[in-house]
């Protein structure tokens, strides 16, 4: 191939890789917004929104842990702050038959509603609290880790605790929160009565779209001056400290949209689960996510939120199909890739095109005439 053919072909190879996370984005689009409602059931469909939830969730852990560094085990914080911000509003929506005021406090309590509850009356409140309230806590949060220069191991043990602790809470104020039981019995979302199948259809196709819009959003700040900087942030901090930026700001930044993707995700999912406890966001649930992410591939812009669906899916089908194994196998898969594929599944592809691709060809040296 000569130089002047050679050279098209490069441009259209790098305008193809520029393009590939838009395509994966759209393609992943048509199959949850068009094929899926096409060909799943009700039943499947509703699942694969509680799988969207967690790939949500997911999509801010890649850029917390892929693109920043930070090992962020204790995202079912964040998700849980959301998804009981928006199951309060559901109970008290379902509550209205019974004076306003949830079932769990007339039998735990004294049969009044704590004032702090009261807010969660309003529609507007509510998603307005699911956006600011992990904001908030998770810029405190990184403020008070990061400009002390906490990272590592001691960030995701920190980070799992409160987690932990968070959970406990639930568990203990079963007078506000429903206890292990947590918030259930959930019948309407918005007014939207959650028994009608087209109203949960609409449920999932919210869902969806909010994971391709986060995709979106990712994509667009991975591809900014901040995601260059986050970049450099988890590769070489010091440097970064020496050319005239604050890493901590960097990191709390990433810290917050990874906590604010994660309660979207929770808020979201108390609607298709039709209930909230704290299973839902102890840390054996915050793992699952980070697994999930591990699984796709943490650095990749894809990779996190199809990792996600992956493990939900498995933990469905391998649930249904060995009731008492499907632990072990689940367990069994996240050790092959970890020792055979440590990027993830989304480095698989892009191995196999570097692999298999034709090599381009070197223009054989003009030939000099001997001078006569």
């Amino acid at each position: 191939m000569s130089a002047p053919e050679a050279a098209p072909t490069a441009t259209a190879t790098r305008a193809l890789r520029a393009a590939a996370p838009l395509i994966g984005i759209a393609v992943l689009a048509l199959l949850l917004l068009v094929v899926a409602p096409a060909v799943l059931s009700q039943f499947r469909l509703n699942n694969l929104g509680k799988y969207c939830c967690y790939a949500i969730a997911a999509v801010g852990i890649g850029i917390a842990w892929g693109r920043g560094g930070m090992l962020v085990l204790g995202q079912g914080l964040f998700f849980g702050i959301g998804a009981y911000a928006m199951g309060m509003h559901l109970k008290l929506e379902a509550a209205e038959s019974t004076g306003g005021v949830p079932d769990f406090m007339l039998n735990f309590g004294d049969g009044t509603l704590p004032a702090w509850w009261e807010p969660f009356r309003s529609g507007a409140f509510t998603v307005a609290a699911i956006i600011v309230l992990p904001a908030l806590l998770a810029a405190l949060l990184g403020f008070s880790v990061f400009k002390r220069r906490i990272k590592g191991a001691y960030f995701a043990i920190l980070s799992q605790a409160l987690t932990v602790a968070f959970a406990a809470l639930l568990v203990s104020q079963i007078k506000y929160t429903g206890g292990q039981t947590g918030l259930n019995s959930l019948s309407s979302f918005f007014g939207y009565n959650l028994y009608d199948p087209a109203n949960r259809q609409m449920l999932f196709y919210i869902t969806a779209g909010l994971l391709i819009a986060m995709l979106v959003v990712t994509y667009q700040l991975y591809r900014s001056r901040f995601g260059e900087l986050l970049v450099a942030v988890r590769d070489a901090e010091e440097r970064v400290r020496f050319l005239g930026h604050d890493p901590a700001n960097i990191k709390v930044v990433a810290f917050v949209v990874a906590a604010i993707m994660a309660s979207i995700g929770g808020a979201m999912f108390v609607p298709l689960a039709g209930l909230i406890n704290p299973r839902e966001v102890n840390a054996l649930a915050s793992i699952m996510l980070i697994a999930g992410v591990a699984l796709g591939g943490r650095a990749a812009l894809l990779g996190p939120a199809l990792g996600a669906l992956a493990v939900g899916f498995g933990r469905t089908y391998l649930s249904e199909s060995f009731p008492e194994q499907w632990t072990y196998f689940l367990g069994a898969l996240f050790i092959v890739v970890i020792l055979f594929i440590p990027a993830g599944l989304a480095s698989v592809l892009p191995r196999l095109w570097a692999r298999w691709r034709p090599a381009p060809s070197t223009p054989a040296p003009a030939q000099q005439e001997a001078p006569a």
